[in-house]
């Protein structure tokens, strides 16, 4: 499976969060939702971040998300996906900003996007980028 995906992120109250090189980052309480893509293997992909998750197994971060799913005040509560042979994974995150606040440079070293994390009301609009719920995480009684 090849694609694009959204975590939809649960930061559970107000952090400060060291985020590798982009240094000390605030996180308000809130939903999230983290723009990421894999051209080879999208559910290994989402399977590492759902093993990075706090409540998972992976201690050492290696990517941005990683600090934040590491901490113990988030929790993965969805994924989305959108199956695609090109990378489409900046386009969706153009497509988020339009409806949340970026966490300037955050996921996006390796492009010249804001952010491919943004703090959001509501999700409902995933849907219309033609993704589709993949997972959920917590609601079902899934644990990562």
């Amino acid at each position: 499976m090849r694609g694009v995906y959204c975590l939809i992120v649960s930061v559970l109250c107000d952090i400060n969060l060291r985020v590798g090189a982009l240094g000390v980052r605030k996180f308000p309480a809130g939903k999230y939702i983290y723009v990421g893509s894999a051209l080879n293997g999208l559910e290994a992909r989402i399977g590492r971040h759902l093993r990075t998750d706090s409540q998972g197994v992976r201690s050492r971060p290696h990517w941005h998300i990683d600090y934040l799913l590491l901490s113990k005040d988030t929790r993965i509560e969805e994924v989305w996906v959108k199956e695609c042979e090109e990378k489409e994974e900046c386009w969706v995150a153009e497509e988020v900003s339009r409806h949340g606040d970026p966490i300037k440079g955050f996921g996006c070293s390796d492009c010249n996007c804001v952010s491919h994390l943004f703090r959001v009301e509501d999700i409902d609009f995933l849907r219309k980028l033609g993704l589709r719920p993949w997972r959920k995480i917590y609601d079902s009684g899934l644990t990562p």
